[in-house]
């Protein structure tokens, strides 16, 4: 069903004309001193998944999907980033965030070190350390902050403090004894040392900070997995207690603080990695957008500004368990918080970049009918087994099944449910990434430079030179740092659009 407006060529060139309007006011560039800089990252959120999450968006709000704007889409500038890892073709996480985040490319599996470091070896670490625009921010006198829905060592925050060659390494209890005894360091030890005033952390992971004899605060079967015997929460509480420093590990307690009167704020709701955004137990653990509402207020405190790092680090878990529902739904989450981040700063000093680390090898087609359910059927079956399939297929993963040797009829099963695995082209007990560039969107003072296509650890180095921090600061000259609304652009006129459709 074609909306009526659609048939009319009028509509088409009246919102073309709008956009174009837009777009030209763009020739006034922000070149404003960045005093906010925050950088969220879609783990896996390939240019597939931001079209999928973009019609599942519009198809929540009782909308056909396609038409409709992710809040990442409003941005105004658009790049793209090539992934590769000095020693991979198709990337991983840990590489990834070396890049985007230290401004230099590294090899796959380490995190915060040279590609002359090697994964593994813990020999190759010392002198090869490459330091992040957290620190750069932190140097600075910004406040810094991390929220993600993994664990917070994880690869992608990570890769924000510490310096390992094996992305592994949560706590000791992960490492080989002789990286030990050589004096490696655990990921987790690394959060509580290499930079120790971290204002805002928050994200899972508690084993990971408990001795290996010490229960977890919710699940107390769960032990820690620490084997130096070290507490690093209380640690952490016993550092910040006399500094406005609070630790919460439930979502009441969280929502309970006054940001205002907060400077540091340690948060671990589970032992691994957050739930799934469709299992969150709403009762006990954020969403990630109450988590960045709250990180944003307590880094506001600082008039110096502040650096937030943003993970939706579940997508890509999603999809490499096959389960596009769950992948999709992370995303659409992230996009709220995205919108939520935007209402609480403002493009006049604040720069915000929306990207991803890498892909994953899933897409949709079929030639599926304007609105079809983006968990739906194509509307024909194969001309080759005569069975029907879903529009979302994976190149590979866990959702290729054979039944008596042919391709499982999709028909008989329930595939809208939010665990089902999407068929896919070759067996694999975990999907893989994908290899294709990555889009990045960008908001603010000098997002203009981002742009065309680029290496993935230039994206640091346009953020560190939009706020003076780092090794680009010729350009800021004392006095300088005042906003100058000259420089500001309008604001956009697809604001005032109001045809009720387009507000879907």
């Amino acid at each position: 069903q074609i909306q009526k407006e659609e048939k009319n060529p009028s509509f088409w060139n009246a919102w073309a004309q709008r956009t174009l309007k837009d777009a030209l006011t763009l020739q006034v560039l922000n070149r404003n001193i960045a005093k906010n800089l925050i950088l969220f990252l879609g783990d896996g959120m390939g240019v597939p998944t931001v079209t999928a999450a973009r019609i599942l968006k519009g198809q929540l709000n009782g909308c056909y999907g396609e038409e409709v704007q992710l809040e990442m889409d409003k941005f105004p500038y658009v790049a793209l980033a090539k992934t590769y890892n000095t020693d991979a073709q198709v990337a991983d996480s840990a590489g990834t965030a070396t890049a985007y985040l230290c401004g230099v490319k590294a090899n796959e599996g380490t995190v915060g070190v040279s590609a002359a470091a090697v994964r593994g070896q813990c020999n190759t670490t010392q002198g090869n350390e490459v330091t992040s625009i957290l620190k750069w921010a932190k140097d600075a006198g910004k406040s810094v902050g991390i929220v993600t829905t993994t664990r917070v060592n994880h690869a992608t925050p990570s890769a924000a403090y510490a310096h390992c060659v094996d992305r592994d390494w949560y706590s000791d209890g992960e490492m080989p004894p002789e990286a030990v005894q050589a004096g490696c360091k655990d990921i987790a030890r690394q959060l509580m040392e290499n930079i120790p005033n971290i204002n805002v952390i928050m994200g899972g992971g508690r084993k990971y900070m408990l001795p290996e004899n010490t229960s977890d605060v919710e699940y107390p079967s769960t032990r820690g997995t620490r084997k130096d015997g070290r507490n690093l929460i209380e640690e952490w509480v016993d550092r910040t207690k006399d500094k406005r420093g609070y630790y919460v590990w439930n979502k009441k307690d969280l929502l309970s603080i006054n940001p205002s009167s907060v400077d540091y704020l340690m948060g671990l709701f589970e032992p691994g990695d957050l739930p799934y955004d469709l299992e969150r137990n709403t009762s006990m653990d954020p969403s990630l957008t109450e988590m960045v509402e709250v990180a944003v207020k307590i880094l506001k405190n600082n008039p110096e500004g502040f650096y937030l790092l943003v993970e939706g680090g579940r997508i890509d878990h999603g999809h490499h368990e096959g389960k596009a529902k769950q992948a999709l739904h992370e995303a659409v989450e992230m996009d709220r918080a995205i919108g939520h981040a935007g209402l609480l700063t403002s493009p006049h000093d604040t720069l915000t970049v929306v990207t991803a680390d890498h892909s994953h090898v899933f897409d949709f087609g079929g030639y599926t009918r304007r609105g079809n359910s983006i968990f739906g059927l194509a509307p024909m079956v194969s001309d080759v087994d005569q069975k029907p399939f879903t529009a979302i297929l994976y190149g590979n993963g866990p959702g290729f099944k054979l039944v008596n040797g042919s391709r499982v009829n999709v028909s008989t099963v329930d595939y809208q449910q939010n665990n089902y695995q999407a068929q896919a082209a070759v067996p694999l007990r975990m999907e893989t990434h994908g290899g294709e560039d990555v889009a990045v969107f960008s908001r603010g003072p000098m997002a203009h430079l981002l742009h065309g296509v680029q290496e993935q650890n230039y994206i640091p180095h346009v953020m560190a030179y939009a706020a003076c921090i780092g090794q680009n600061k010729d350009h800021c000259q004392k006095g300088n740092s005042a906003v100058r609304s000259s420089a500001l652009a309008p604001p956009t006129l697809g604001l005032v659009i109001t045809v009720t459709w387009l507000l879907c």
